[in-house]
């Protein structure tokens, strides 16, 4: 059964491996705040909807518009940039209002209505059955697609701050009530919030691992419905044919991968059918897959609801008692804020550049697993799981590494965590840029034009599977040193009137880094690949070195 569906049985070897840390987890939560797994939990249900369209959107982009991986690359950009900087405007919201709960919410229903946008199977077509990816008719339905992803992205931008700021305003009344029990319960508690982004980031990753398999599942079985078979390559083909190409039917390269995409050689008599229909079904199992996403925001929302209770509620507005301070309390309150607000801006300055390298897994990384490496068996999309698997695994060795340290009075502070996760993002690129040295890879534009004659005779063969395995590793240990204890960080440093709108800025750190990650395909296609890996590595290097040069500044004024 396995050997005939190799995806299915990966994702029952991760869900075996996941449950044990589930209830792991699940144990350590009951140390912290009630409200806790609640918040993961309803936060791990939109996680896993949105991941299932994170992981096929540049893809999908590519084949069902016949759009180069440049172009499909800075639509996914901007959509990325949209998600984040639109947090800024949901923690507005939020902390203008002062009810989270309520913005929360709307956010999840309007994340449910773009996903069911997304999930209609809209196709333009000539009278002869042709994707028409030059008329009107296909423009107005990539507008269409685009406003869809606006619409994910607004309802993100009111869910995702402050579903993360409230979980700082649980620690901030957890500390209160601890305080009252004397300095020692104050001060574990302080200690355990660290761990408790943790803990809430590890059910945003099992949300994950599951997600990049649907649309893949959902596209195998309706492609094998129709008689054909997922590949790779052939909806890039089947665009190129369509597009006026029509020598293409005829290159030995054409006819190698058609004949490895179907269950019925007879469908290959007529090549424009052919190429209309296997776009048409190759991207109708992935719109199904959008109806599984928006489901998972409802769950998201049912959770929240019911669970309302256990979480921080709105601020009763009071009538605000005049306090006097002296010139110099002025000054001295004046002073922290500004240094505090300036410590964060410079740590968010470094997560521009992190969130700029790690997230070219939707982007060049995705193209290269695509292009470069063995996806017979697993799809390219696949290989997306790697990293919320690893968070899962890896994040209890973290805490306890990060525990044990602190409990022999060597603590390591969230700033030079930052900067040791700069390093480890680095090391990953360093063996990418290794291995395409060693295979002598060429550019992607190049890689995908050869046949398996001509890349016989270059000597050039696809990777194995273990190369995506190792690069996520080093990827995920990094991301565990910067992304939940950067979220610890703003919950720190944040005036307490500004909580929601700096975890809003942090997400616009990430806005900004998202914005540029376009042009990892576009080096990658347009260079030897090495040299698309050396630019992440040195970006990498650099912010690394920077944030060593800050760390005992910013120690000093954040005290963490």
């Amino acid at each position: 059964m396995f050997k005939n569906n190799p995806t299915l049985g990966i994702l029952i070897l991760i869900l075996v491996i996941v449950v044990p840390f589930l209830i792991y987890y699940l144990r350590k939560a009951k140390e912290h705040p009630k409200g806790l797994v609640a918040a993961a939990l309803s936060n791990m249900g939109e996680r896993f909807g949105y991941y299932i369209m994170n992981a096929v959107l540049l893809l999908f982009l590519v084949s069902k518009f016949g759009l180069s991986d440049g172009v499909a690359g800075l639509i996914y950009s901007v959509f990325y940039f949209g998600i984040y900087i639109l947090a800024l405007i949901g923690g507005a919201i939020a902390d203008r209002s002062q009810n989270y709960n309520r913005t929360i919410q709307t956010g999840l229903i309007i994340m449910a209505v773009g996903y069911v946008a997304l999930s209609i199977p809209l196709f333009s077509k000539t009278a002869d059955g042709l994707i028409a990816n030059g008329n009107g008719a296909w423009w107005g339905i990539l507008v269409f697609t685009c406003l869809a992803l606006l619409c994910i992205a607004f309802g993100n931008g009111l869910f995702k701050g402050n579903l993360q700021a409230l979980v700082g305003k649980m620690y901030d009344d957890f500390e209160a009530e601890e305080a009252k029990k004397g300095p020692e319960a104050l001060k574990i508690a302080k200690d355990k919030r660290d761990a408790g982004f943790q803990i809430f980031y590890v059910f945003i990753n099992i949300g994950g691992v599951i997600a990049p398999f649907v649309a893949p599942m959902l596209r195998k079985w309706w492609l094998n419905i129709h008689n054909f078979v997922y590949n790779a390559d052939m909806s890039a083909l089947c665009h190129q044919y369509i597009n006026g190409d029509q020598a293409i039917a005829t290159s030995q390269k054409f006819m190698e991968t058609a004949a490895n995409s179907v269950l019925d050689p007879s469908v290959l008599t007529n090549t424009t059918q052919f190429c209309s229909d296997y776009v048409n079904v190759f991207n109708t199992g992935v719109h199904y897959s959008f109806i599984v996403s928006a489901l998972a925001m409802i769950t998201s929302l049912v959770i929240f609801f019911v669970n309302k209770h256990r979480f921080p509620q709105p601020a009763k507005k009071v009538a605000a008692q005049s306090v006097e301070y002296t010139a110099e309390e002025k000054k001295a309150m004046a002073k922290e804020i500004k240094q505090r607000m300036a410590a964060l801006f410079a740590v968010l300055g470094i997560a521009v550049f992190f969130w700029l390298s790690f997230h070219q897994n939707g982007q060049s990384l995705s193209v290269f697993a695509r292009d470069f490496v063995n996806t017979k068996a697993l799809p390219a999309e696949i290989w997306q799981a790697m990293n919320p698997l690893f968070v899962i695994i890896l994040t209890p060795v973290i805490m306890i590494l990060f525990g044990t340290l602190a409990r022999k009075g060597k603590p390591v502070s969230t700033p030079r965590k930052i900067a040791l996760g700069m390093g480890i993002a680095g090391l990953a690129y360093l063996f990418l840029m290794v291995f395409s040295i060693v295979n002598h890879y060429p550019s992607g534009d190049v890689f995908r034009s050869l046949d398996s004659a001509q890349m016989a005779q270059m000597g050039l063969a696809k990777a194995a599977p273990w190369v995506m395995v190792v690069t996520y590793f080093f990827l995920t240990v990094a991301e565990l040193f910067i992304s939940p204890l950067g979220l610890s960080f703003v919950s720190k440093v944040a005036p307490k009137n500004m909580v929601g709108l700096c975890q809003g800025l942090w997400l616009a750190a990430t806005a900004i880094g998202n914005l540029f990650i376009f042009v990892g395909p576009i080096m990658l296609n347009a260079w030897d690949i090495w040299k698309c890996w050396g630019v992440f590595l040195l970006i990498c290097f650099v912010s690394m070195c920077i944030m060593l040069g800050m760390v005992k500044w910013l120690e000093k004024v954040t005290n963490c």
